[in-house]
């Protein structure tokens, strides 16, 4: 009847028309392409994992280490270049802050004997490099127990991970403040682990 199914959505069937059937002697037409069988090669369990060559790719060929090279590598990877070279930065890193706090310090210089007294400039600039040379040493021997702590924990773990920075950091801060006391030393052991993953959550 005119009317009756109006407001009612059409349902639309698409029907794929079978391949006509070959005659006699003609050769049998192609299946149908099956969607799912193409997937399973592209991204399903038949895909075939590709190897990545970078000299397929035009990479740049790397010649082989000479012997020299091999033994510069092994002596930068060692644990006592690292820990000269954490040593050596340290010191300057230390000395650098020890006349920075020298240089804001307003008590630089004059005489506990005689406070009215004003310092001279050779005075002043005394105070500021045996506060940077003291500064520097506690820093040099900081970067080097951690130094050489953290790369011996990382040879022996096999891995290079945060928790090598904190196990490191802990020994550390207990190996300074036991000199202090065993509660220095759980203190400074506690609080130098923290700092020491702090550090290395914001550098990784």
């Amino acid at each position: 009847r005119p009317g009756r199914g109006a407001g009612r959505p059409r349902v639309c069937k698409a029907i794929m028309a079978a391949p006509p059937p070959s005659g006699p002697g003609e050769p049998a037409p192609p299946p149908p392409l099956q969607y799912s069988l193409l997937l399973q090669h592209l991204v399903g369990d038949k895909r075939q994992p590709r190897a990545w060559d970078p000299s397929v790719l035009g990479g740049i060929p790397c010649p082989p280490k000479s012997e020299e090279q091999k033994m510069v590598e092994r002596v930068m990877e060692s644990c006592p270049f690292k820990a000269a070279l954490a040593c050596v930065g340290g010191f300057v890193l230390g000395g650098a802050f020890g006349i920075f706090t020298a240089g804001i310090d307003t008590n630089v210089g004059f005489d506990p004997k005689d406070p009215y007294r004003t310092p001279t400039a050779k005075e002043v600039l005394k105070d500021m490099g045996q506060r940077g040379i003291s500064y520097a040493k506690n820093f040099a021997i900081v970067g080097a127990m951690f130094s050489c702590t953290e790369c011996v924990v990382e040879s022996y773990r096999g891995k290079s991970d945060w928790k090598n920075s904190v196990i490191s950091g802990c020994i550390t801060g207990g190996a300074i403040g036991f000199r202090a006391g065993l509660k220095a030393g759980v203190i400074g052991c506690g609080g130098f682990a923290a700092f020491s993953a702090a550090v290395d959550y914001y550098l990784r």
